[in-house]
């Protein structure tokens, strides 16, 4: 039994929809098809701005999260936040693999990581064991599966699990910073202190070179040492990225004046787009790494303030991006070392 490469034969409504923007898909993991594969879950990793909304709706109370990502699968058949539409991804060891995939690099057993969302994933969850509230992730015993079109990474031996999965789930972020940033950039990185923006700091740096400029955007003034200290910074300004006139009269304030070639927006919380496009010059780039970006208000805001720039919806996915990604916690031990005091 063969399905749709890129899963529409587990859609349940509405009917002719792609798996990420059904409303239910078939979590029934007694189906087996040969073009699929079928993972036991180890932990989920919440997409960032979906973990704060529910955490908020929740009131902190962790039997409540609990119960309300139980309550999402359960009426979804995956694990997709119906308020910021994002997912977040696994990891799991692989129990399946269809006969149409047996030609891959792949076997029962091997321990993986998703490279694409769980609001297109079929999920089934039999229990959440823990919550990890500072980390945006959930312990569980559960099964998920990845059609044929879906990417994933084998979990590296040199890493630990909970560490290759909070890098790989920004994967996307550091990787399009890399193809973005060239020799001379001047970058601001607004919510820079997260997974996403202290790997996209640090891919930004290496990429502008010392004719470059990375600026950094924090809301509290105890992580300015940390972030230079990391390399992922030359400046660290500390602003509300709610209030982009003053956002941007800082950020220009740190670079002699002038506006920015380039900025990355990592904030997981609404309302933040005008702090990203202000500081931005004619024709330069923003890069929009955030569930939490309305793309109306970007495009619109955009246009009303009269700014001519390109901007990036946040692809989790660009060529290489898992490569890219796990090499910098191998190539810069201080950053590796946050992650593993942070993330474990």
């Amino acid at each position: 039994m063969k399905g749709n490469k890129f899963g529409a034969h587990r859609v349940l409504e509405p009917e002719g929809a792609l798996p990420q923007a059904a409303w239910k898909l078939d979590n029934d993991m007694s189906k087996q098809y040969d073009n699929e594969i079928i993972c036991s879950v180890i932990s989920l990793n919440i997409d960032s701005a979906s973990f704060t909304q529910i955490k908020e709706a929740c009131g902190g109370d962790t039997e409540r999260i609990k119960g309300m990502v139980m309550d999402i699968v359960s009426q979804r058949g995956k694990q997709q936040n119906p308020v910021t539409g994002s997912g977040g991804m696994f990891i799991g060891e692989v129990a399946y693999i269809g006969e149409s995939l047996k030609d891959r690099d792949l076997k029962v057993g091997d321990k993986i990581a998703s490279l694409v969302s769980l609001s297109l994933t079929p999920l089934k969850i039999e229990s959440i064991d823990k919550v990890h509230m500072e980390i945006d992730r959930l312990d569980v015993t559960a099964k998920a599966v990845l059609f044929e079109s879906g990417i994933y990474a084998k979990l590296p031996d040199d890493m630990s699990n909970e560490l290759a999965l909070a890098a790989l789930d920004v994967a996307g972020a550091p990787a399009q910073t890399a193809k973005l940033v060239k020799p001379g950039d001047s970058v601001l990185i607004l919510g820079a202190n997260g997974k996403s923006g202290i790997l996209c700091g640090y891919e930004a740096k290496k990429r502008a070179g010392p004719t470059g400029k990375v600026v950094c955007q924090v809301r509290r003034e105890n992580l300015i040492d940390e972030l230079i200290g990391l390399g992922c910074a030359d400046e660290v300004i500390v602003a509300d990225a709610h209030r982009p006139a003053e956002l941007l009269e800082l950020a220009l304030a740190v670079n002699s004046g002038k506006e920015y070639d380039i900025s990355i927006c990592c904030v997981n919380v609404e309302n933040c787009e005008m702090a990203a496009i202000l500081p931005v010059r004619d024709g330069g780039v923003v890069y929009f790494f955030s569930m939490a970006t309305s793309f109306t208000k970007a495009a619109l805001g955009a246009e009303g303030v009269g700014k001519d720039v390109t901007m990036i919806v946040g692809n989790g996915y660009t060529k290489g991006h898992a490569e890219i990604t796990l090499w910098e916690l191998r190539e810069n031990k201080l950053i590796r070392d946050y992650f593993d005091r942070k993330y474990l």
